[in-house]
């Protein structure tokens, strides 16, 4: 495992990152929180010594596991990224849409990221975590509603309070960190990025490397898609919000099934599966820091983690990029 600095911070973390939306159970039908503890171990102890979370995750839950599973870890040891920004509880901002919690509560999501909002965020989900400090703080969605500079004066005050060590954003594209930066320095961006969805490389990215930011790759496997687990008229739990995204109809999965089976001689040479070869494929990506990775137990957990063991040659990047070019999905 390597750990790469965040952008031109001192700040470093694992190159496979503990992505803990799905543990949160939130969109994604349920969780079993002694599993999703037991998956956080696994991957720490094969090097996995960074977790991203969020408030939204579960509202609440998901910072909750991750507290619950390194309670025996020197807290040096662990690097917790977390986010703020997307409310239940408030009617400020501006509306994302009606949902249901994991007790199939209605809830109502705001994006509103207020100064005395990201304080008020930042002390419950210190709670929650149970630390002094996140090492990472990131502001989940843009906030239109509200000015990038009272945002972003809010995790200023965070930061010299101590309370978290760098500033991050996600889902932002390059005007939104320009104007980000006017106040205070910026780590990283998170971003959606995977095999199937490369927009990032035309703006992105290239705006990242140029400014020495760190880009994190969140759904790296596309929210399993990717794993080659998946066929046709797959599925979903009640409460998977997957069943209503482009990349799940019955034609892409079986477009890009085709593609795996392609590269799959690949990763059977490696003695590797499917989801390590795409995820070893994300973090060899120009400007990629890290990939965040999701797991719902400790096989999934140990899994991810162990795609770093293994690399490939250039000829078999050109491959699988040859075979990505004739990759087309369904338009829906």
């Amino acid at each position: 495992m390597k750990y790469p600095k965040l952008g031109n911070t001192d700040l470093k973390i694992s190159e496979v990152t503990f992505g803990a939306w799905a543990i949160g159970g939130w969109m994604w039908g349920g969780t079993k929180i002694s599993e999703a503890i037991d998956a956080i171990r696994a991957s720490y102890e094969l090097g996995v010594t960074s977790i991203d979370t969020a408030p939204a995750y579960g509202q609440g839950l998901s910072e909750e596991i991750v507290r619950k599973a390194i309670k025996d870890i020197p807290r040096e040891k662990i690097q917790i990224l977390t986010k703020f920004g997307v409310r239940w509880d408030t009617p400020n901002g501006v509306f994302v849409t009606e949902s249901r919690d994991n007790d199939g509560n209605p809830i109502k999501l705001h994006r509103y990221a207020g100064k005395e909002s990201v304080i008020k965020e930042c002390e419950e989900s210190l709670q929650r975590l149970g630390t002094d400090y996140v090492d990472l703080y990131q502001i989940h969605w843009p906030d239109p509603t509200t000015p990038i500079d009272e945002t972003m004066e809010a995790v200023l005050k965070l930061k010299k309070q101590g309370k978290i060590r760098e500033a991050g954003v996600c889902n932002y594209n390059a005007e939104q960190m320009t104007a980000a930066e006017k106040v205070i320095p910026l780590a990283s961006n998170q971003v959606p990025y995977s095999m199937v969805r490369r927009d990032i490389e035309e703006e992105l990215v290239p705006h990242c490397r140029k400014h020495k930011k760190g880009i994190l790759a969140y759904s790296p496997l596309q929210r399993g898609l990717l794993t080659g687990k998946m066929k046709p008229g797959y599925s979903f739990n009640e409460g998977d919000t997957r069943a209503n995204e482009k990349y799940f109809t019955g034609e892409n999965i079986r477009r890009v099934n085709k593609f795996l089976d392609d590269i799959k001689p690949i990763a059977n040479q490696k003695n590797a599966t499917l989801a390590q070869l795409v995820i070893q494929w994300t973090i060899r990506q120009p400007g990629i820091t890290a990939a965040l990775v999701g797991a719902r137990n400790a096989a999934q957990a140990s899994e991810n983690a162990r795609a770093v063991e293994f690399g490939f040659s250039s000829d078999q990047a050109k491959f699988i990029d040859d075979k990505l070019d004739q990759l087309e999905l369904e338009v829906v």
